[in-house]
């Protein structure tokens, strides 16, 4: 057994306990030190990964490979962000608690047991508990009723997604007579013989990991949650869970189940179609801004499940390279979000950016980068990211995919767009309060990766490249 390869995680989860004895010996003045020590104990485990050898551990129930690495370093640097956007958060909203940093970091371990998962109980455990460390941070305002009805839909939808999942294992189970994600392959090496059973196993696997990523129509959960749960909360919703989700969508359909791709791939299209046509769509009447965030997110998950429709290398690639992006745009534009406050009080409505562009040029700048970003324009990263994807697309012969992904990506300029007229184009109103340093820390970060992405793109490509070899060789 070579434990020594989740070294990482044990390394996590021991900080974890360490933290939270921490914050309950010294409650008083603990939520900042706990956040600075989340923060480290991220880099160590970045370090520890980076460092670490590949193989397989635990009767290969835990895989240490190219993609494990590549998605755990992004989760953990997303994790970390939002760790540091919620210290001005939390103290003003009177919610800086030591629980905060403890949750988000007990999330993120079961995130990297997720992309790491050999064996459908290793997923079905790093899921659970990523889910239920979540379902806490999404009611985490306890004094709101807002985020109290956030925690209470996400927990409810949720544990009915996780049966979802767990049913569709265990048929996967009883058709295919293992558990490990190589057996369940051999099992199904011959795609003509393969069991109805296990079809249907497969079809309530997707549902259960469609509501993770709120794909259509497993996205009912998203827009009320992403408007009622705490901002920095938001902010980790929407980028470090969606990665460890999509890695192991992406790793589940293409590892184990890749043989049964003809039996799969339709389904996953539709989803896909729905998810960028509602994406596109529906965000456009929306006034809050959170809200419209989490329709762009239904949209993006929509681009990324055109990458796992290909069932090959280039789709995987696609999805990696898109997921890098869409954490850094979708982070930045978090921390302008975070920065929306009058009086002391945070506003969320679109109409309180009107006149950013005079009250606060460098801030408007990098929403601007982040919304142009969003919509493709290049040079900006985002460009590549659906550039990557479409191109997948297109060598699987998924013309139809292909088209629709461009159609709504230009139906999906006019919300972006229109924020960015809004800044520059509308009466201002009363400038925002004076932001907090890690807002302005993470905005400009995230900012210059969005921006600059272009002229260095070698190192994503080659990881995304190295971690597609894993499955497809």
């Amino acid at each position: 057994m070579n434990w020594f390869l989740a070294l990482p995680e044990i390394v996590l989860a021991l900080s974890g306990l360490g933290i939270l004895l921490l914050g309950v010996i010294k409650p008083g003045g603990a939520t900042q030190i706990c956040s600075m020590l989340t923060v480290a104990a991220f880099v160590l485990c970045a370090v520890l990964i980076v460092g670490g050898s590949l193989g397989s551990a635990y009767e290969g129930q835990f895989l240490a490979d190219p993609i494990s690495v590549f998605a755990k370093l992004l989760i953990l640097a997303a994790a970390a962000f939002a760790v540091l956007l919620s210290l001005d958060f939390n103290e003003r909203a009177h919610i800086a608690r030591f629980e905060f940093p403890v949750l988000v970091l007990f999330a993120t371990l079961g995130m990297t047991i997720m992309v790491s998962a050999g064996n459908m109980m290793s997923l079905y455990l790093g899921l659970e508990l990523q889910s239920l460390s979540i379902y806490v941070l999404a009611a985490f305002a306890r004094d709101d009723v807002r985020s109290a009805e956030a925690g209470l839909k996400y927990f409810v939808l949720g544990a009915l997604a996780s049966g979802l999942l767990l049913y569709g294992i265990s048929l996967v189970y009883g058709f295919s007579g293992s558990m490990d994600f190589g057996g369940i392959a051999h099992a199904l090496n011959n795609p003509t013989s393969v069991s109805p059973g296990v079809i249907v196993g497969i079809v309530f696997v997707i549902t259960g990991l469609a509501f993770k990523v709120a794909a259509v129509p497993f996205h009912m959960w998203t827009p009320d949650v992403y408007e009622g749960a705490p901002t920095p909360v938001t902010a980790f919703f929407a980028t470090a869970p969606k990665v460890a989700a999509v890695v192991l969508f992406a790793r589940v359909m293409m590892g184990p189940f890749g043989h049964a791709l003809g039996q799969w791939q339709t389904l996953i299209e539709i989803i896909s179609i729905a998810s960028m046509i509602l994406g596109a769509l529906a965000a456009i009447g929306q006034t809050n801004i959170k809200r419209l965030m989490a329709y762009s997110s239904i949209g993006h998950m929509g681009y990324v499940l055109i990458g796992i429709a290909c069932g090959s290398a280039a789709g995987l690639r696609s999805v990696l390279i898109y997921l890098v992006v869409y954490v850094f745009m979708n982070l930045g534009t978090f921390a302008v979000i975070l920065a929306m406050r009058r009086g002391g009080r945070a506003v969320e409505t679109i109409a309180d950016l009107a006149g950013l562009g005079r009250n606060d040029p460098a801030l408007a700048l990098a929403m601007t980068v982040f919304m142009f970003s969003m919509a493709g324009i290049p040079p900006l990263s985002g460009f590549f990211g659906k550039l990557y994807v479409f191109l997948a697309a297109v060598q699987s012969g998924l013309w139809v995919l292909a088209v629709i992904g461009v159609l709504t990506s230009v139906v999906g300029a006019f919300y972006y767009i229109r924020i960015i007229k809004v800044m520059y184009f509308d009466e201002p109103g009363l400038a925002f309060d004076r932001r907090a340093p890690s807002l302005s820390v993470v905005a400009a970060a995230t900012g210059l990766f969005t921006a600059f992405f272009f002229l260095l793109p070698s190192p994503v490509l080659n990881a995304a490249e190295a971690a597609a070899k894993v499955l497809f060789g």
